[in-house]
């Protein structure tokens, strides 16, 4: 990975701003430590510029303090109600902008219009490599372990499953999961619900069962206790990972950083914290939350410098949108830069695969 730039061949007058609020509806309910849902509340943003647009998607998140209303009314605040800006002011006012869903939606529907408009690839601006086919984790919902086993074994025996579990019946529910897919590795996500003594007391049983990672087990801020804690399986950091700004602070808690878009506030920062996450020493995680392809588009660039990816939020929802990653067997193909990052318009900004 090399020094993030900027293109400035292109230099827009004016840029106008719009964008849709969308409910998604999911395959299933999906619950998780902190609650359920049946569908994901997503904004597009679109940025038009003459005869091209950029777009993109995120999701306000409720444990950040975000609502589709409260994000909404952040990206119209910056356009003082005419809702156009120009490219040198949308610059200083994503600079200034606070890491989140609203940053993430402007930044990289940024990214999207400046490939157009200097007819290069996102990835070529950011001299990434070509993304490869990847293996991403496929995410199982909190239920009876019954009802978890008989849901992974529809996979078929994936590569990686993402587990999501409370403190409730840990290991009982990872016994019959690891019964019914007994080829597969398996992350699981604890989103904050458990203790340390739930950790203490699971984790070697966990390491036999082929876990290969555990996502922030504890409350971010709450996890002094990690410092003293050798845990068999490697810890990532999510709920208290944001920003590079975080990375001081995880040293010695975690091992792994789970890197979203809608927490750095967008691929800009998504590029930075994961080339300084890997100087200090930290292995990569790619994560989302649920929503579509679109929303997975500029996350997917990364997926050679990450050690685990987990972009399967097109998997969970009914209908993707129009050239959306296609995934075979827990493998996850390039992205499609007809949807987002290429050089080329998309005329199918506010619609889902229907």
């Amino acid at each position: 990975m090399t020094k993030l730039y900027s293109p400035t061949i292109a230099n827009p007058k004016n840029i106008f701003i719009s964008l849709v609020q969308q409910s998604l509806p999911l395959k299933n309910i999906f619950r998780i430590a902190r609650g359920a849902k049946t569908q994901a509340d997503v904004i597009v943003v679109t940025l038009h510029s003459d005869e091209f647009t950029g777009w993109a998607e995120a999701v306000p998140y409720a444990r950040y303090q975000e609502t589709v209303e409260s994000v909404t009314a952040q990206i119209l605040s910056l356009t003082d109600n005419e809702q156009t800006v120009t490219s040198h002011n949308i610059n200083e006012l994503l600079a200034a902008f606070p890491a989140g869903a609203a940053k993430n939606a402007l930044d990289c529907a940024w990214w999207d219009l400046q490939a157009k408009l200097n007819k290069i690839s996102v990835c070529s601006m950011l001299n990434l490599s070509p993304a490869q086919p990847c293996i991403t984790a496929q995410t199982l919902s909190i239920d009876t372990p019954e009802a978890m086993a008989q849901t992974v074994s529809k996979l078929n025996n994936p590569p990686l499953v993402k587990v999501k579990l409370d403190s409730q019946n840990i290991v009982e529910k990872m016994i019959a999961i690891r019964q019914a897919a007994p080829n597969s590795e398996f992350i699981i996500d604890a989103n904050e619900g458990w203790t340390i003594k739930d950790l203490t007391e699971c984790h070697e049983q966990l390491h036999a069962l082929n876990v290969v990672l555990i996502e922030q087990p504890l409350p971010a801020g709450e996890d002094d206790e990690l410092l003293h804690f050798n845990c068999l399986i490697p810890l990532c950091a999510d709920e208290s990972c944001h920003t590079r700004a975080d990375l001081n602070y995880l040293q010695n808690r975690y091992q792994v950083v789970n890197i979203k878009l809608d927490k750095t506030g967008g691929l800009t920062e998504a590029v930075l914290l994961a080339h300084e996450a890997k100087k200090q020493g930290f292995e990569l995680m790619l994560g989302c939350m649920v929503g579509s392809s679109l929303a997975m588009a500029p996350a997917a660039l990364l997926v050679n410098e990450a050690r685990f990816v987990d972009l399967d939020g097109p998997l969970l929802i009914k209908e993707d949108r129009l050239n959306g990653f296609e995934f075979d067997q827990g493998v996850m193909q390039p992205l499609s830069t007809t949807l987002w990052g290429g050089t080329t318009c998309n005329n199918e900004i506010n619609n889902t695969n229907d």
